[in-house]
């Protein structure tokens, strides 16, 4: 796939392109289901695929106080994306400049100069340009003037009933139910950050920890303990992970997640690593001392085990 940062970068023999236009945070199994659309569209007409997504949540500017939290960071959304077998995916920066743009500055601009669209998929929630001014009845109209044809996308619902959406992953993430969350993803939850040093009690107590660091990005479910799989330069480590602030010791920070590989002493600390989360273990406990502690952190160990086999 290759990906482009910006309008200037789409090189001019993109040919003609089907596009589809969207946030894509998580990549889930909605937005797969539109991109398999896409491919289909592409591959009959001999088009190029685009993907077109920004560098972040549009709220993040425009008004941050009620911006969600994404579910992947930007370089794990490419990866991502890449994985579906699209052609290209144009990632443009959401700026003050571009929320500007009023819709026939953002058609003429991206989809007519840039792209060449011939086809262009969207949902019938779409809005484009300044203030949202632009729906899907103003971008057809636009589309008959500039020569592409726009297409509805249907919403992909898993249950029958209630649209796959981000916020949807977003709730059960926060209910630690990583599984659902997987299923909708259409894969497995992952946090990738920077390991960086602790106060070393895993270590004390026999478990040493991969701390990762607080700028860590990818949605971090409910506090507990989870089994799954750290990931270190290409290389996957089974895990016990912890969630949270750890209530048996006070002064530790909200919302550390932290990774205990099992079967393996390894430096990790200045390394970016991926943590899936792929089963719920249980919820966070205050114990009334280390022994009890360590009794049930093996008692995990036991069960991720199990879980992993």
């Amino acid at each position: 796939m290759r990906v482009f940062t910006g309008l200037d970068s789409v090189p001019s023999d993109i040919g003609r392109s089907a596009v589809t236009i969207g946030k894509f945070d998580g990549v889930h199994a909605g937005h797969r289901a539109v991109i398999r659309q896409l491919l289909g569209v592409a591959e009959a007409q001999s088009l190029t695929s685009v993907v077109v997504t920004f560098d972040r949540h549009p709220l993040a500017l425009l008004s941050p106080g009620s911006c969600p939290a994404t579910l992947v960071g930007t370089e794990r959304k490419i990866e991502l994306l890449s994985s579906t077998g699209v052609d290209a995916a144009l990632v443009l920066t959401f700026d003050r400049a571009f929320a500007d743009q009023s819709p026939e500055e953002f058609v003429s601009r991206m989809l007519v100069d840039a792209l060449h669209a011939k086809i262009v998929l969207v949902g019938s929630d779409f809005r484009f340009g300044a203030r949202g001014a632009g729906d899907v009845g103003l971008l057809r109209e636009l589309g008959r003037q500039h020569g592409f044809e726009v297409r509805l996308i249907d919403d992909v619902r898993l249950d029958g009933d209630r649209r796959v959406s981000s916020t949807w992953i977003r709730e059960l993430l926060r209910e630690g139910d990583v599984e659902g969350a997987a299923e909708l993803l259409g894969h497995v939850p992952t946090v990738r950050g920077m390991v960086v040093h602790g106060a070393a009690r895993g270590r004390e107590l026999g478990f040493p920890t991969a701390n990762l660091s607080p700028e860590s990005q990818g949605l971090i479910p409910a506090d507990g303990v989870y089994a799954g799989w750290l990931t270190d330069n290409g290389v996957r480590y089974p895990a016990a992970i912890s969630v949270g602030n750890n209530p048996t010791f006070t002064g530790v920070p909200q919302k550390q997640v932290e990774a205990f590989v099992l079967d393996q002493d390894i430096d990790l600390y200045d390394h970016v690593v991926d943590v899936e989360f792929t089963h719920r273990i249980r919820g966070m406990v205050k114990y009334t001392g280390v022994g009890p502690l360590i009794e049930q952190m093996n008692d995990d160990v036991v069960q991720v085990r199990r879980l992993l086999a």
